[in-house]
């Protein structure tokens, strides 16, 4: 079994990237960078209706406009466009006003159909319907547990709470697009992608190419957080007018566009039921919740849980749990993957619904979650230790106070949360060309979302090899080079680094048996290398069994300060552990946890796209209406990293992200002695939490959705029984 070196020089430490200068100084090529000889620009024509049969779609005056080369519908025939911004047709022209003019001249005929917009309108049975002959809610995913009704008679103390969580937007810096080149059979597509390989398949596809005629670059790319695995609509559009015109077409989605159509992560509605008895252990668990993915692409789609689904029960031990889960259609665009999916919504409603147990069992919130968070999983152990290890460096025990016990107009308060991600490695492979002068490349088919992959990959074969990171060119996000997976589900690193540590290992061995030496590495290394001769040794690899490992535990604490008179919640600090297995870059991976943290503050307070009910638009589609957290917003951020080499290599992106809007939820409800139980947490929700200021209906739980479950009459649907619930 292989195995990592246990004295290492580079492995574990703090590594400045390598790709560093090249950023820094511009030199860096991002996709919305590619500018080939020729190249034109690409435009999107899109729905101005939110829900509407179009019948016909007229290009002639458009193709008519100087400068335009080529103007495409989506679709020939009848279809209904479910959503304000969904694809109609593209244009492709020398120059931007060209295109804009072009759209300008396309003649959509088209009926408007009844709209909506909100989950919580959506549900009702007279609301209109996004698919005429399904609701608009379908049929819930229901699990059962053990004996949940006896286990609630039972219980000593029995909580109820309502929460939900709100549609957050990706918003990429990089916003999606491609620059598509066709030269005779072959496509090439510069793509700001988290899947070279997947986009090069779903093109291919789309297109009826074969696999060898697509090629697919994303030398950098500027974030992607999910959304960015396909080639989307975009990217089979640029591609259709690259083959049109013969020419280079680059289209960049304008952020207005990043707003309409290109993902977000799903709502969530939660009504949560929790018994215990009178020790503290929680004995019975009920979930009822829906969410909205937006538009699917059927009815099939839209209901069953649904990618508007989150594990439940999360984290904790409980012997009896049901469970029912729905998805909602609406007429906007829908979601997709978003870093660690699911499982912040999952944190959120959960780690809520554990304050108000350990509050009316008048027990520290942290003694409560060491009692129950008792799983045989290996994150659930790592968990608990980590829990101490938390509340040591955090002071937990010399911080808490009990739930609106702060005095004066400033009140203070802490608050924690939990979560576990999965991550895990597969299938990569890799090459090294060694050539006679020393010099070394790695090539791997993976990406680098920003995330110090080329820098991962430089710092194992300099370990390797015995030469510095800075000796290595890597390369990476090409199609041409050996296949690897997309970069998402924190899977990254620990699929290419076993991969990368192979292919050192079988280089080192032919470099060996070339010049003759026992151990070519450092010192040896140049010597050894020139008996390469004229021709490189270019030596093969792939991930091993054994390198990295699936499974992780971690906790945050975090501490505010509220103004009860203006609800305003200052942030102070977020302690972060979390388990991370053998740190290849301390350096990278310390950065990966501040911007997941920072990540899950924005989604804790400020962060919610605002639709317009009667129209079907986006409200705040821009950084100067999309409120993202700015540097002034920030806490103080610790990290600890809570290393285990022995596990190997396991990714950190997703998991760290989870707990933070659960931590600062608790911070806040603890501060004030009253829970705003929807996110994001604004001035507004604090004052009407206190009763100083009424609630919006938008944000009051006990409207038309806080008897859902009984409308819904869920209680007719069949139960499957698992073990154990979702953690």
């Amino acid at each position: 079994m292989p195995s990592w070196p246990t004295e290492p020089v580079y492995i574990g430490k703090s590594t400045q990237r390598v790709d560093g200068p090249e950023k820094v100084t511009g030199e860096a090529r991002y996709s919305s960078d590619i500018h080939n000889e020729g190249w034109i620009y690409g435009m999107i024509l899109r729905s101005q209706w939110p829900n509407a049969k179009i019948h016909s779609i007229d290009l002639s005056a458009a193709r008519n406009v100087p400068g335009i080369k080529a103007a495409i519908k989506v679709r020939d025939d009848e279809f209904v466009a479910h959503y304000y911004g969904q694809e109609l047709a593209a244009v492709a022209g020398t120059s931007k006003q060209a295109c804009i003019d072009a759209l300008l001249l396309i003649k959509v005929d088209a009926t408007d159909i009844a709209f909506v917009v909100s989950e919580e309108t959506a549900i009702n049975p007279d609301s209109s319907r996004v698919f005429p002959d399904f609701p608009n809610i379908g049929e819930p995913k229901v699990r059962e547990n053990g004996e949940v009704d006896k286990a609630f008679a039972q219980s000593a103390v029995t909580v109820e709470g309502l929460y939900a969580t709100q549609i957050q937007m990706h918003h990429c810096l990089e916003t999606h697009g491609n620059t598509a080149h066709q030269q005779g059979d072959n496509l090439t597509v510069w793509a700001s992608t988290q899947g070279v390989f997947s986009v090069r398949d779903g093109l291919a596809s789309n297109l009826e190419l074969p696999q060898n005629k697509v090629r697919v670059i994303s030398d950098y790319m500027g974030g992607g957080f999910g959304s960015k695995f396909g080639p989307g609509v975009e990217g089979v559009l640029v591609s259709r007018l690259t083959q049109k015109t013969g020419l280079p077409v680059k289209l960049m989605l304008p952020r207005y566009d990043e707003a309409k159509a290109v993902g977000n992560r799903p709502s969530s509605f939660q009504k949560i039921r929790m018994g215990a008895d009178a020790d503290g252990k929680i004995i019975a668990f009920e979930l009822n919740s829906f969410g909205t993915s937006g538009f699917t692409s059927g009815p099939s789609t839209a209901g069953g849980g649904g990618r508007a689904g989150f594990p439940s029960p999360y984290l904790y031990n409980i012997p009896n749990t049901r469970v029912r889960q729905a998805g909602v259609a609406v007429n906007t665009g829908s979601s997709r993957a978003f870093r660690a999916p699911g499982h912040p919504q999952a944190s959120f409603g959960m780690e809520s619904i554990m304050d108000e147990m350990a509050a009316r069992l008048n027990m520290d919130p942290l003694d409560f979650r060491l009692k129950n968070d008792t799983h045989d999983s290996l994150p659930a152990e790592i968990r608990r230790k980590e829990w101490k290890i938390a509340a040591e460096s955090f002071g937990w025990k010399e911080k808490y106070n009990p739930p609106g016990s702060s005095k004066g107009t400033i009140k203070k308060g802490i608050g924690l949360a939990g979560g576990t991600w999965g991550g895990g490695g597969r299938g990569t492979q890799a090459e090294c060309q060694i050539n006679s002068d020393g010099s070394v490349e790695l090539r791997c088919g993976t990406q680098d979302l920003g995330t110090g992959t080329r820098t991962l990959m430089a710092i194992i074969a300099a370990e390797i090899f015995g030469l510095k990171p800075g000796q290595i060119t890597a390369r990476l996000g090409d199609t041409l080079f050996p296949p690897s997976g997309g970069s998402g589900g924190s899977t990254t690193a620990a699929s290419v680094s076993p991969a990368i540590y192979d292919i050192c290992h079988n280089a080192l061995k032919e470099l060996g048996e070339v010049s003759g030496m026992e151990d070519p590495t450092g010192n040896q290394w140049f010597a050894a290398c020139r008996k390469i001769g004229i021709q490189p040794l270019i030596v093969q690899g792939r991930w091993q069994e054994g390198l990295s490992s699936r499974g992780v535990g971690g906790v945050q604490m975090a501490e505010v300060e509220v103004d009860t008179e203006t609800g305003f919640i200052k942030l102070n600090k977020v302690l972060c552990v979390q388990d991370c297995g053998l740190v290849v870059n301390k350096l990278a991976t310390e950065s990966q946890a501040n911007g997941g943290v920072i990540m899950g503050v924005g989604y804790a307070l400020y962060e919610e796209r605002i639709m317009d009910s009667l129209s079907g638009v986006v409200l705040n589609p821009n950084f100067e209406n999309y409120k993202l957290p700015g540097a002034q917003d920030m806490p103080e951020i610790e990290i600890i990293l809570m290393e285990m080499p022995e596990r190997g290599v396991i990714g950190i992106g997703e998991p760290v992200t989870i707990p933070t809007a659960a931590a600062i939820a608790n911070a806040v409800a603890n501060a004030i002695g009253a829970r705003v139980p929807t996110l994001p947490i604004t001035p507004d929700k604090v004052l009407a939490a206190l009763g100083k200021v009424p609630n919006k209906p938008a944000d009051s739980l006990a409207g038309n959705w806080g008897d859902f479950d009984q409308k819904l009459n869920w209680s007719q649907y069949s139960p499957t029984q698992e073990e154990g619930g979702g953690h």
